[in-house]
């Protein structure tokens, strides 16, 4: 399993607002440049984020990209369902009956931990750790 690019330069986007700290904007320029994402592609993705209600936007001269809650609240998790939608290694984990061996597959338990310890693991990092990485 890969995360698309999409979801890749949303988490990169995110992580750059949240070590800007509470309340503070960035220009999406800005993050465009400094994060190595196309300007029209971030400007995709920034909707996205912002109708998953994940960050808030404001036009104007001192307008920008802030966080729409505390990084604490905001996971890596998040980003990649807002962008991607919800991770899905195989088909059968969500619908047993999509495999042919339904109940018998002696491969469905292991899809199923594996998604389940990627969306632990997903969900256990917020974006307030980068922060505080780069605070050090």
């Amino acid at each position: 399993m890969q995360i698309t690019r999409q979801a890749d330069y949303a988490i990169r986007a995110v992580m750059y607002v949240a070590k800007l700290g509470t309340n503070q904007r960035a220009a999406t320029r800005q993050i465009a440049q400094e994060q190595h994402i196309p300007p029209s592609f971030l400007a995709k993705i920034i909707s996205q984020l912002s109708i998953a209600g994940l960050l808030q936007t404001t036009r104007g001269a001192h307008g920008g990209v802030m966080l729409a809650k505390p990084s604490q609240d905001i996971t890596l998790l998040d980003i990649v369902e807002a962008i991607d939608g919800p991770i899905a290694l195989n088909e059968c984990v969500a619908d047993k009956d999509a495999c042919n061996f339904g109940e018998n597959c002696p491969l469905r338990p292991i899809w199923c931990d594996a998604q389940d310890d990627l969306i632990t693991r997903l969900k256990a990092t917020s974006f307030s750790q980068f922060a505080a990485t780069a605070a050090n």
